[in-house]
């Protein structure tokens, strides 16, 4: 028997505002109980003994740690630019203002 009927995937797709056609409701229909039948299979495999875990191989961070260094001046920034104005690079628009 089917996990999820047409008539509740017609009804998911009005709640997500999709347009959805008859025969696709069949197709969707079909893929959404294959996946949930995955899902449920995944809940059948899954043993008391075994505790949860979001990833199969443990992991470390592989960052180093943040170290502040001296950085430049807004002066020192602007000294090499080609254009400055009011303290800020300048560049050459690329988008059009509407009026």
């Amino acid at each position: 028997m089917a996990a999820i009927s047409r008539d509740e995937v017609a009804h998911l797709a009005r709640l997500s505002r999709l347009a959805v056609t008859p025969d696709e409701l069949d197709m969707f229909a079909g893929q959404l109980d294959v996946i949930l039948q995955s899902v449920a299979r995944v809940g059948e495999v899954a043993a008391d003994d075994i505790p949860p875990t979001s990833h199969s191989v443990p992991l470390t961070n592989v960052f180093r740690d943040d170290v502040v260094v001296p950085g430049l001046s807004s002066e020192e920034a602007l000294a090499m630019a080609p254009d400055v104005a009011e303290q800020r690079f300048r560049v050459p628009r690329i988008l059009e203002e509407e009026a």
